[in-house]
C-alpha cells in the first residue's frame, strides 16, 4: 500500500489518529475505508427498504388509485432530499 500524501498536514493527522487508535497507518486507513463502505451500503439498503415499502403500498392500493396522492408525492420528495443531503455516508473524504 502506497502511503504517500501530497498534504503533509493530512499525513500528520492520519498518523496521529492511527497512533491514538494503537494501529498502523495502513490498518487505520483500511479500517476507515471499510467503515465508509459499510455506511454507504447501509444507507443504500435503508433507501431500498423504504422504496420497497412505498412500492408495496402502491401495488396494494386500488387500481384506480395509481396516481400518487399529494401526501405520497411529498413523502417521496422528502425521502429524496434526505438521501441527497451533504454529509450522508459515502460523501466527502475518508480521513
Amino acid at each position: 500500500m502506497n502511503l504517500r500524501f501530497p498534504d503533509p498536514e493530512q499525513r500528520a493527522a492520519i498518523a496521529a489518529a492511527a497512533r491514538e487508535a494503537g494501529v498502523s497507518m495502513q490498518e487505520y486507513i483500511l479500517s476507515a475505508a471499510y467503515d465508509r463502505a459499510t455506511a454507504v451500503e447501509q444507507s443504500f439498503l435503508d433507501g431500498f427498504k423504504a422504496s420497497m415499502a412505498r412500492s408495496g403500498a402502491a401495488f396494494a392500493a386500488e387500481p384506480d388509485a395509481v396516481d400518487p396522492s399529494a401526501e405520497q408525492r411529498a413523502a417521496e420528495l422528502a425521502a429524496r432530499r434526505e438521501l441527497e443531503q451533504p454529509g450522508q455516508p459515502g460523501r466527502g473524504h475518508a480521513a
